[in-house]
């Protein structure tokens, strides 16, 4: 069930918050989008300056221990934290995915995950809830939704075309499935932020839509939400393996419909399950390098003039890995998972497997 402002929200409820003054939506996302409470809170966290992350950490996210501990999500990947161990979490690099952030009021337990496609929303909320109520339905949940500019025309996007098929683009579906799984679930989501779709979009100086935020931060001893961006540095654990977890997860049927678990909450370790990848793939990836940048733009994103500075680079560096280790088990030998543990200065260090399976 989906709270605005302390209240059940509902489209029936929303009519007398609505900036619509001559009809009643009749779409639950677009109801939402035009509640006076949350766009006064989407101009507030647009105000907040962009906070620049990097691996030895802007000065101002350093703690009282001088080590700030945080937790960086890739696409499809998700990571609930203990504000006890963690003192932030956050992801970037969203175009048409959604950053979804969800924080327990009572113990302050945090979930975040980088959602990038309405078919992983049912699951992937079931995943991100089974730490954080802790059997609690009536806990309350602060939820924040940062991302998914406005791919498609404003036409196309308004209350009477919003569900017009293939024009929607893929921010509006997924935007939409995650708001109608909220409302649907039984526990207490109380939305703070939705800056996304037209609340997330500007414009360059040739009239093509951009996002306006990419990323966020969240502070989980106080949820206090930051717009946030990562550089190469802080990217990690594991950025290029976690990166090509990504794409090889959507032939793998154990992954379908799920997120990416990659972080074990309890020990604060990152525990990167094996996936592999075929001969076909590496053949594949051999033919894509002749790409020039546009044409990789053009060939590997869903809005090829959203994307950043490094995401062709960052196409690249994951295709040269995968020509100099064709075959998955290099990385995963075994079959066995790669560990990431915590060091004192709250950087992340490979942890050995021995011939058994067991932690060196």
């Amino acid at each position: 069930m989906i709270f605005v402002d302390g209240l059940p929200f509902s489209l029936k409820s929303s009519s007398s918050s609505s900036s619509s003054s001559k009809s009643q939506p009749s779409d639950l996302l677009v109801a939402l989008m035009e509640h006076q409470v949350l766009v006064s809170a989407t101009h507030s966290f647009k105000s907040i300056q962009e906070r620049k992350v990097s691996a030895s950490m802007d000065s101002k996210l350093i703690t009282s221990s001088n080590s700030s501990r945080y937790v960086y999500l890739f696409q499809r990947e998700y990571a609930t934290v203990d504000p006890s161990l963690v003192h932030y979490v956050g992801t970037d690099e969203a175009t048409t995915c959604v950053g979804v952030v969800i924080r327990n009021r009572k113990n302050g337990m945090t979930s975040v995950s980088h959602m990038d496609s309405p078919k992983i929303v049912d699951i992937g909320f079931s995943q991100m809830l089974a730490l954080v109520v802790d059997h609690n339905l009536d806990a309350d949940l602060d939820v924040h939704l940062v991302g998914a500019f406005e791919d498609v025309s404003p036409n196309h996007a308004s209350g009477r075309s919003i569900s017009q098929g293939k024009r929607d683009g893929y921010s509006i579906p997924l935007c939409r499935k995650i708001v109608e799984t909220m409302q649907k679930r039984p526990e207490k989501f109380h939305v703070k932020t939705l800056c996304v779709l037209r609340h997330n979009t500007k414009y360059d100086s040739q009239g093509n839509a951009l996002p306006i935020f990419n990323g966020l931060l969240v502070e989980t001893s106080s949820g206090t939400l930051i717009p946030a961006s990562f550089d190469k540095t802080s990217r990690c654990p594991d950025e290029i393996v976690r990166r090509l977890r990504v794409s090889s997860s959507h032939k793998d049927p154990s992954w379908q419909g799920k997120l990416l678990d990659t972080y074990d909450t309890k020990t604060d370790r990152f525990i990167i399950a094996p996936c592999s990848w075929t001969k076909h793939l590496v053949q594949i990836v051999l033919s894509l390098q002749s790409l020039s940048d546009s044409e990789i733009l053009a060939s590997c994103s869903t809005s090829p003039l959203a994307e950043g500075p490094e995401f062709v680079d960052n196409e690249r560096r994951l295709w040269n890995y995968l020509i100099k280790n064709p075959d998955w088990r290099t990385t995963f030998p075994m079959r066995q998972p790669r560990v990431f543990e915590r060091t004192g200065d709250g950087c992340w260090k490979r942890a050995g497997f021995s011939s058994q399976g067991q932690r060196t």
